[in-house]
C-alpha cells in the first residue's frame, strides 16, 4: 500500500466540478470558509464569475474555468487552468452531474447518453486529468456518487445505472492506483437524498408531474463536510446518511424485498404535483440557473447532520463511545440482577 500523506483543506488547492449548484457550490463554500483555494468547472460562466467574487470579496482565493465535463479536451483545460493560476492542486472533487426522471421505456436513448456523458464519463474524464498531476505530487481525488450507484430505484434508472458506473469506475481507479504504488487516495462519496436544486434541474419525462426528493433529505453541506473530510483524509467510501445507507444495506440482505418495497414507493415518494419553477427546468444539455445550494421546492427542512457519516468519519472516537456505552449498560443489567436478587430471595414469580 502505498503511504498516502493529504495537507489539511486550509492549505490545499481545490479543483471543484459541478461548483454551481448544490453540493459542489456547498463544497466550495465551505472549502473557502476552511482557508483552502479553489478552482472551480462549471457550464455557467455568469454563475462562475459571480461565485468568484462572491469568494474574493470574503478575501478567498478562486479562480474558474468554464468546461462542460463530458467534453476530456475542456476537462483537461481545468486542470491547466489549477496549475497556471496555483501551482498544481492538490484534491480534484467530480461534483457534476445529471439528472432525468421517468421510466426506462420513456426515456429516449439520446438523452440517457448525454446522461453518461456526464454523469460516468465526467468522472473518467476527471479522474485521468486529476491523476497525471498528482501521480508525483500526491493528493485525493472524491468522485461524488450515491446510494443509487448500490440499489436502483424505479423512475431514475439512467441515473442509478451511471452511478453504479462511478461506483465501479472509482473501485477500479482504487486499486489500480494502489497496486502502482501511487499516493493518490480515491473517495467515494455516497449520498443519500439531498436537499439540492437537482429536482429543478432535471430532465422530466413523466409529463407535468413535479418531482421531489425521498424523505428524509440532508443539507448540502453535511455532504460537503464528507467531500472535504475525504480531501484531507484517505478513506475508501463514505456515506451520508442513514436512510440511504439502510436501503444499500436492506437490498444485499434482501434484495427481492426490496423490490417490491421500492416498486410501491418510488413514484408517491419522487412525484408532486408542483412541476417547480419553470426557469429553472432542464439542464441536461444548457446550463440554467444556479448559484443555489438548496432546492426551491416546497418541503420539510434538511437534516443538518448525518450520525452514520459522524461515526463514520471518527471511527475510533466512535468505537471508544460504542465501548463506554456497552460498559454502562452491562453495569446497570448487573446492578439491577442484584437488587432483584435481593429482593426477591426465596420469592418464585
Amino acid at each position: 500500500m502505498p503511504r498516502i500523506r493529504l495537507k489539511p483543506v486550509s492549505r490545499q488547492t481545490i479543483v471543484v466540478t459541478g461548483a454551481t449548484s448544490g453540493i459542489g457550490l456547498a463544497t466550495t463554500r465551505m472549502a473557502t470558509e476552511r482557508g483552502a483555494a479553489v478552482v472551480l468547472a462549471a457550464r455557467n460562466e455568469d454563475a462562475l464569475r459571480r461565485l468568484v467574487e462572491e469568494i474574493r470579496g470574503r478575501g478567498g482565493r478562486a479562480e474558474y474555468q468554464v468546461a462542460d465535463v463530458a467534453d476530456p479536451v475542456q476537462v483537461d483545460a481545468v486542470a491547466a487552468k489549477a496549475i497556471e493560476a496555483f501551482g498544481g492542486f492538490d484534491s480534484w472533487v467530480n461534483d457534476a452531474g445529471a439528472f432525468i426522471y421517468g421510466r426506462m421505456e420513456d426515456v429516449s436513448l439520446a438523452d440517457q447518453r448525454r446522461l453518461f456523458d456526464v454523469t460516468y464519463w465526467g468522472v473518467v474524464h476527471g479522474t485521468l486529468a486529476a491523476a497525471r498531476h498528482l501521480r508525483k505530487r500526491g493528493g485525493a481525488i472524491v468522485n461524488v456518487g450515491s446510494v443509487l450507484g448500490d440499489r436502483a430505484i424505479a423512475l431514475q434508472g439512467p441515473y442509478c445505472a451511471a452511478k453504479a458506473a462511478v461506483k465501479n469506475a472509482t473501485d477500479a481507479f482504487r486499486m489500480e492506483f494502489e497496486g502502482e504504488g501511487l499516493p493518490i487516495s480515491v473517495t467515494l462519496i455516497k449520498p443519500g437524498p439531498i436537499d439540492t436544486p437537482f429536482m429543478e434541474h432535471a430532465r422530466n419525462a413523466m409529463g407535468t408531474r413535479g418531482t421531489r426528493n425521498p424523505p428524509p433529505s440532508y443539507h448540502p453541506r453535511v455532504a460537503a463536510r464528507a467531500i472535504l473530510h475525504a480531501c484531507e483524509t484517505s478513506v475508501r467510501d463514505l456515506y451520508v446518511g442513514s436512510a440511504g445507507w439502510l436501503t444499500s444495506v436492506g437490498s444485499a440482505l434482501a434484495p427481492r424485498l426490496t423490490d417490491y418495497a421500492m416498486e410501491m414507493l418510488a413514484k408517491p415518494m419522487q412525484t408532486s404535483e408542483d412541476p417547480g419553477r419553470a426557469e429553472r427546468r432542464d439542464n441536461l444539455y444548457e446550463p440554467k440557473e444556479d448559484l443555489s445550494e438548496r432546492s426551491s421546492l416546497a418541503g420539510p427542512s434538511p437534516r443538518g447532520r448525518s450520525l452514520l457519516l459522524d461515526v463514520q468519519m471518527n471511527p475510533g472516537k466512535a468505537a471508544a463511545i460504542a465501548a463506554g456505552l456497552a460498559a454502562a449498560l452491562g453495569a446497570v443489567l448487573v446492578s439491577a440482577r442484584a437488587s432483584t436478587s435481593r429482593l426477591g430471595h426465596g420469592r418464585r414469580w
